[in-house]
């Protein structure tokens, strides 16, 4: 069995008075997506950034295919491609002339860098616009011009944060199959991100919430740690309706979906026929009422109320 492609044991970051990232251990297998999923500020980045060697932790340590990342950066640098939100594009070169220049950053000699080339302007859909400049493509081409450039060196680990951030969902999607075809074969990817949908297709995810790595595991294993059961409600109107629930004793958190409501109740089976009864009482009109299973949202609300808890009793 092979070791871990990536490990971070104990990760601390200190940006003086700043305690960006606490004790954050974790490992990933050659094959495996790891999703990092948190909120804006949670310490995604800094994380990422401490295994690509671009910062250096306070405390712990960051292993790739057993490296450390400390201290033998240069050995680690050829097996890591690393994609920060903001990857520097050169707008004034060509499609081509950017992943030419990416692959001469990373001395790939030029018969392979042709070969490689060819091969990552067709996977990514970018084979045909090669001419064209990096400023006139489309926010998600460019997406996939950047990915393409941290893919060039072949690298066994990706570090990516954020990558599709302001991307629209048809390029999202297209720069996901990228990811699993790249997973299929072996490589080891390690994503930031704040969408819930997308942490729901990795292998693991991690939930990060102020500095603290607070659960990580396969999503449905993590569901399985939801304190409580959910109920789905559409109701008119959803203000009373929220307001009921808001008051309801049975009710621990509700959250407004679109144009449904979703709960958090201990026994949803009990909670929907006394909810119902009530919000009728108070002249809102239920459409539906019931049970669902609880969403990776559900679940991340669920532990960081949990957290704060745990928090606020030992002052932490």
């Amino acid at each position: 069995m092979r070791d871990p492609a990536v490990v971070a044991e104990g990760l601390r970051k200190e940006f003086g008075p700043v305690l960006a990232v606490s004790e954050v251990s974790f490992s990933v297998a050659h094959g495996e997506v790891f999703a990092l999923l948190g909120p804006d500020g949670a310490g995604k980045t800094t994380s990422l950034r401490m295994l690509a060697g671009v910062v250096a932790p306070t405390a712990g340590r960051a292993l790739v295919e057993g490296i450390d990342v400390t201290h033998q950066p240069e050995a680690v640098r050829s097996r890591v491609g690393y994609m920060p939100q903001r990857f520097s594009l050169y707008g004034d070169l060509s499609v081509r002339e950017n992943l030419t220049l990416s692959a001469e950053l990373f001395q790939v000699p030029p018969r392979e860098a042709r070969e490689r080339i060819r091969a990552l302007l067709a996977v990514s859909g970018l084979a045909g616009v090669e001419d064209r400049a990096a400023d006139y493509l489309s926010g998600g081409m460019k997406q996939k011009l950047a990915l393409a450039c941290t893919l060039v060196h072949e690298p066994a680990v990706l570090l990516l944060d954020e990558p599709t951030a302001g991307v629209d969902p048809v390029s999202r999607r297209e720069f996901w199959r990228i990811l699993y075809r790249l997973a299929r074969a072996g490589t080891a990817i390690v994503v930031s991100t704040t969408y819930m949908d997308e942490a729901d297709r990795c292998t693991t995810v991690g939930l990060i919430y102020r500095g603290r790595l607070i659960a990580a595991g396969d999503p449905r294993a993590l569901r399985s740690r939801m304190r409580g059961e959910v109920i789905d409600l559409a109701a008119e109107p959803r203000g009373m309706a929220r307001q009921v629930l808001k008051q309801s004793p049975e009710v621990r958190a509700e959250t407004l979906l679109g144009n449904r409501i979703r709960a958090v109740v201990q026994d949803a089976a009990r909670a929907v026929p006394v909810l119902t009864a009530r919000l009728a009482d108070r002249g809102v009109r239920v459409l539906d009422l019931r049970a669902v299973p609880p969403s990776l949202e559900d679940v991340f609300v669920s532990l960081i109320e949990e957290e704060a808890a745990r928090r606020e009793e030992t002052g932490g």
